[in-house]
């Protein structure tokens, strides 16, 4: 079973809280039961050098009764017993009633003369020892050793309420942390919902000029509405691209159709005629071109990864090749990824706009240059050029400048199809037009057919 994003969290809240209290619980026990040994064990070494200047000072008094009757911390009884060289009891405290206290490490201490803490029961109680010896004195109890106990129980109790408080504590924290969770959730989870319902609502109209509800949290799931949204603008702008491209192509395509169906039919009734015969061919070449163009503009569209090292100055000198009008500049290599067909299609569509709008007889300048990361590709006439009104449209499809001629209308957008490709872009400037391709640093260049391999190596200097 798969748990909902609202119930994920709150287990993930509850688990954390629940995980702190323990680790916090378990932390404050363990200081606190170190405290509460650590002050047993002091008032019972403090208690055992009572005993000890007592049994130098006034060794008598030991035998009084009631002389050892002591309370520790909290008011807890210390049981005391005092015995002499041979482990015999001297002295004892009245609380400790018919009952000895262990005294298996008396020989151990009077014989090391360190004293030692042991842990120990008396009858059904656990109990704290603390083993001291006496010194050297004139009493009975001279090299002897004292036995100074206390019980346990009170840390023990300490530890059990303090237990309870931290399983109580964690139950409290719990119950707080699902409400605080639900409701911080359902806060948080309402703009999700909203933008899901949107969602829904595009899926199921298709209408991309609608929007997602802006959250208006200014977080995270602010910056998701925004990008979708963002998504969704891209999405209406290439369907209204395409629906405008459909309806010129359908514009385009009519013309020559409906040409080629008149001639026809005035050639079914009236027989063969040279002129309608030469407008049949020119509707037709012109139908040819214009469908050949459409074909190159979609395979553009969806062509395949690029993955060819071209060198951008051959390209160059090759399309340029046999016509005494173009001038290639092209003096060192220039080598980018891409298709190398493809490109050159793009450059003699560029040539082709500027034999069509240069002027007649005039010069052809085709230049290929890389400058850092950028390679170049440029073609230049010496007409005018475009103004810039024209020069922002130039690239957009079936448009047609002054003079355009029998174009298709779709050269110039081939032209960008292919630079946006490649990852580059196209400009135009007076009568230059321009695509910019990311340079293939000449390192990673392998050189190709014809190359050598001692110009790869010097970087073609």
């Amino acid at each position: 079973m798969t748990l909902t994003l609202r119930t994920r969290v709150v287990l993930a809240a509850c688990a954390a809280i629940v995980l702190a209290v323990v680790l916090l619980a378990v932390g404050v026990s363990y200081l606190i039961e170190g405290q509460l040994r650590s002050s047993l064990d002091r008032s019972l070494r403090d208690r055992a050098a009572e005993v000890a200047r007592l049994s130098v000072t006034a060794p008598s008094l030991l035998r009084v009764p009631g002389a050892l009757e002591s309370s520790s911390i909290g008011g807890e009884q210390l049981s005391i017993e005092v015995l002499d060289r041979r482990q015999r009891v001297l002295a004892r405290s009245l609380s400790l009633g018919g009952a000895f206290l262990p005294a298996r490490l008396v020989g151990r201490v009077v014989a090391s003369g360190d004293a030692r803490y042991a842990n120990g029961r008396l009858g059904d109680r656990s109990i704290r020892l603390y083993v001291a010896p006496l010194p050297v004195s004139a009493g009975p109890a001279s090299d002897g050793a004292v036995i100074v106990a206390g019980t346990t129980g009170e840390i023990a109790e300490t530890l059990d309420r303090l237990h309870l408080f931290a399983a109580l504590s964690a139950l409290v924290a719990v119950a707080l942390a699902v409400i605080a969770s639900l409701v911080l959730v359902r806060r948080a989870m309402r703009p999700l919902e909203r933008l899901a319902q949107g969602a829904a609502a595009l899926e199921r109209t298709g209408d991309v000029a609608r929007r997602l509800p802006d959250p208006r949290t200014g977080d995270e799931l602010g910056r998701l509405a925004e990008t979708l949204n963002r998504m969704l603008s891209a999405l209406e702008r290439a369907r209204t691209a395409e629906r405008r491209f459909l309806a010129d192509a359908s514009h385009e395509l009519r013309t020559p159709v409906t040409a080629l169906r008149g001639n026809v039919e005035f050639l079914r009734r009236h027989g063969p005629d040279p002129i309608v015969l030469a407008d049949l061919d020119s509707d037709a070449g012109r139908l040819s071109a214009l469908v050949h163009d459409l074909l190159l503009l979609s395979r553009e569209d969806a062509a395949a990864p690029l993955e060819d090292e071209v060198r951008l100055d051959r390209l160059a000198q090759r399309v340029g090749a046999g016509d005494a009008r173009i001038v290639v500049d092209a003096p060192a290599p220039v080598c980018v990824r891409g298709d190398e067909a493809a490109l050159e299609r793009a450059l003699v569509n560029l040539v082709d706009n500027a034999r069509r709008h240069g002027p007649a007889g005039g010069r052809i300048t085709v230049s290929a240059r890389a400058g850092g990361s950028v390679a170049t590709l440029s073609v230049s006439d010496e007409g005018r050029g475009l103004s810039e009104q024209e020069a922002a449209r130039a690239f957009e499809r079936f448009w047609r400048g002054r003079g355009a001629g029998g174009g298709s209308g779709l050269g110039l957008a081939i032209v960008k199809a292919t630079a946006e490709r490649h990852g580059g872009r196209v400009g135009v400037a007076g009568s230059t037009f321009t695509i910019e391709l990311p340079a293939l640093p000449l390192t990673e260049f392998s050189g190709g057919p014809g190359t050598t391999t001692s110009q790869t190596r010097k970087g073609w200097s």
